[in-house]
C-alpha cells in the first residue's frame, strides 16, 4: 500500500472546453484571436475557477472553500494512515520483523519439553507407595492424594484459613513439581522449540528405596539406567544435556556418594559424567555448581491470589506472646550438633516455647496445626541445623510470620538464593556457631537486643516472602503472584540461556556444571 503525503495532494480541474472559434496555433493566440475571443477565454477560466475548483458552498460562510477541501482531504489521509497502522498491528504479515514475531508469542524463550520417561522412573513408584515407608515414620500412601499435596487438613479451631491447607509430606516435592509442570502454560511437544528439557524422574522417592541397602550397585542402578536412556534421545544431543533439569525431594547429598564403598551414604547418581551436565533442583543443594536449592513444600497450597492476601493479613495482625520458639528434637548422635544447647536454653527461658518433636515428646509435630499455632504466636523461630543443614521448619516459620534465627550459613543463606533476599538482615537473625563445644552465646539476650522497629521491619519482610516460598495447588493457577515453582522455572530458563550464550561466543559450556575444584569449596562456618 502506497502512503500518501501532503505533497501528493493536488487540486484537479478538468480542461476547458475548446472555444467555438478556432485559432491557429502557429503564432501566439493573442496575436491571432480577436478581442472577443480572448474575452471568452478569460470568462471560461473564471467560471472554471469558481464553479469547479471552489466548493460551491463557499459563498455560505468563511469556513468552506479551497481551504476546507484541503483540510478534508488531509483528514482523510490521517484516518487512512491510522487504519493502515492498526491493520498491520492486528494482522502481522510474514514480512514483519523478527521482533514483531517474538512479541506475538508470549512463550518465546519459555518453552519447556517434558521427557516421557518409562513409568519405572516415576509413576510406578507412586503405585508401590507402601514400599516407600522405609526410612520414614509413616505410611507414604496417604500423602499421594490431591496430586501429591496430601489430605486436606481439618482445622476446627481456625488456626489456618480457607481450604488451602494440606498434610503435605516434605519428600513429595518432585511429585508436586511434576504436576505443576504438566499445567505449565508454555509446554511444547516439539523439542526443537524448547528452551529447557524437564526430566520427571522421582529421584528422591527412588533413592529412598535403596539408601539403606548395603549393595552399592543396587543403590546406583536407577540413576545409571536413567542417564543411559537419556543419552539415546535426540534431545540430549542438542546441548549434551546442559538444557536438562530435574527435581528431587531429598537433599543433594543423598545422590553424591563419592567413593565405591558401601559404608558411604547415598547413590552416585550426581557423579555420573552425564549427570554432571544436568541441573538438579532439590530441597538442599550441595556445593557443586549444577545443584540449586528450592523451598521445601509447606502445608499451604493456595488456588487463588486472594487466599494468599487473606493469609498475609491474618498473620500480620497476630499477637505474639512468645519471644522465641524452637520445634524439633535433640540430635545426641551428632557430635557437632547445637540442638541440645538450643533446647536447654529454650527450656530455661520463660520467653521461649519448646515443641518436642522426639518420639518421647508425644509426636506434637505430626499435626502441622500444632506447629503453626505456636509459630504464629512467636516473634522469632530458632532454626539450628539437624541431620543436614536445612530444615522444612524454615518455611513453616516464614509462613507464620515468625522471624527465622539461623546458626549456620548453609541453613539458608548459601541455599535458597533464588528466593530469599541477599541482605540476610532484612528477614532473619544470624548467630554464628564457630565451635559448638565453646559456644556460650545467650540466645535470649541477643534477641532482646533487637529493637521493636527492626523487629517490625523484619517481620514485614518475612510476610512479603510468603508467595515466593509456597507451591500453589496444581489444579489451579495464580493470576498475579509468582510462587516457588514459577521462580524456579524462570531461573532455570535464565541459566540455560546463559549457557547458550557461552556456546554462541565460543566459550566452554562445561563452566557451571562439572566443577573440578569442588573439593576446595565448603560452606564456611565463619560466615559474616
Amino acid at each position: 500500500m502506497t502512503t500518501t503525503t501532503f505533497s501528493d495532494i493536488s487540486i484537479y480541474c478538468p480542461p476547458l472546453q475548446e472555444p467555438r472559434v478556432k485559432c491557429k496555433m502557429e503564432k501566439p493566440i493573442i496575436g491571432k484571436c480577436s478581442d472577443q475571443h480572448w474575452f471568452a477565454i478569460l470568462i471560461s477560466f473564471l467560471l472554471c475557477f469558481i464553479f469547479l475548483c471552489f466548493d460551491y458552498s463557499a459563498f455560505l460562510g468563511p469556513n468552506n472553500g479551497v481551504a476546507s477541501l484541503v483540510n478534508k482531504q488531509a483528514n482523510s489521509l490521517v484516518i487512512m494512515k491510522n487504519k493502515t497502522k492498526n491493520l498491520v498491528s492486528q494482522n502481522p504479515s510474514r514480512d514483519n520483523t523478527k521482533e514483531m514475531k517474538s512479541n506475538s508469542d508470549s512463550c518465546s524463550g519459555r518453552y519447556i519439553y517434558i521427557h516421557n520417561l518409562p513409568s519405572r522412573f516415576n509413576y510406578d513408584l507412586l503405585k508401590n507407595c507402601l514400599s516407600l515407608t522405609r526410612g520414614t515414620d509413616s505410611n507414604m500412601c496417604k500423602y499421594m492424594v490431591n496430586l501429591g499435596l496430601g489430605p486436606e487438613i481439618k482445622d476446627p479451631d481456625g488456626v489456618l484459613s480457607n481450604k488451602s491447607w494440606f498434610s503435605t509430606n516434605q519428600f513429595l516435592l518432585e511429585v508436586i513439581f511434576h504436576n505443576r509442570m504438566k499445567k505449565y502454560e508454555c509446554l511444547t511437544n516439539d523439542s526443537s522449540l524448547a528452551s529447557a528439557i524437564f526430566v520427571p524422574f522421582y529421584a528422591g522417592l527412588d533413592v529412598s528405596l535403596v539408601l539403606w541397602n548395603s549393595n552399592i550397585k543396587v543403590r546406583d542402578s536407577s540413576g545409571l539406567d536413567l542417564v543411559q536412556w537419556l543419552v539415546k534421545k535426540p534431545q540430549w544431543k542438542k546441548m549434551w544435556g546442559r538444557d536438562h533439569f530435574l527435581v528431587a525431594g531429598r537433599i543433594s547429598w543423598d545422590f553424591r556418594r563419592q567413593f565405591g564403598n558401601e559404608s558411604y551414604w547415598g547413590s552416585n547418581f550426581r557423579f555420573l559424567p552425564e549427570s554432571y551436565n544436568m541441573s538438579m533442583l532439590s530441597v538442599e543443594s550441595s556445593a557443586w555448581k549444577n545443584d540449586f536449592a528450592i523451598p521445601y513444600p509447606t502445608n499451604f497450597h493456595p488456588s487463588k491470589d486472594t487466599e494468599i492476601y487473606q493469609w498475609q493479613s491474618k498473620i500480620r495482625g497476630k499477637t505474639r506472646k512468645h519471644l522465641f520458639t524452637f520445634a524439633g528434637a535433640p540430635r545426641p548422635e551428632l557430635e557437632n550438633s547445637i540442638r541440645a544447647k538450643v533446647i536447654d536454653q529454650c527450656r530455661a527461658s520463660s520467653a521461649c516455647k519448646f515443641i518436642d518433636c522426639s518420639s518421647s515428646g508425644g509426636n506434637n509435630c505430626e499435626n502441622p496445626v500444632n506447629i503453626l499455632r505456636v509459630f504464629q504466636s512467636s516473634v522469632f523461630c530458632l532454626q539450628p541445623p539437624g541431620d543436614s543443614y536445612t530444615r522444612r521448619s524454615i518455611f513453616d516459620s516464614i509462613l507464620s510470620g515468625c522471624i527465622p534465627v539461623f546458626f549456620h550459613p548453609g541453613t539458608a543463606y548459601s541455599q535458597y538464593q533464588w528466593f530469599l533476599p541477599k541482605n540476610r538482615t532484612k528477614y532473619s537473625v544470624y548467630i554464628p556457631v564457630r565451635n559448638v563445644k565453646e559456644w556460650d552465646v545467650n540466645v535470649e539476650k541477643v534477641l532482646l537486643g533487637i529493637s521493636k522497629e527492626e523487629e517490625s521491619a523484619m517481620r514485614e519482610e518475612v510476610i512479603r516472602l510468603i508467595p515466593k516460598i509456597i507451591y500453589s495447588d496444581p489444579r489451579s493457577k495464580l493470576e498475579s503472584s509468582e510462587d516457588a515453582f514459577d521462580i524456579a522455572v524462570k531461573s532455570v530458563l535464565e541459566r540455560v540461556e546463559k549457557v547458550r550464550n557461552v556456546i554462541r561466543e565460543g566459550g566452554d559450556p562445561s563452566v557451571g556444571f562439572a566443577d573440578p575444584d569442588h573439593y576446595k569449596y565448603t560452606f564456611s562456618d565463619n560466615y559474616s
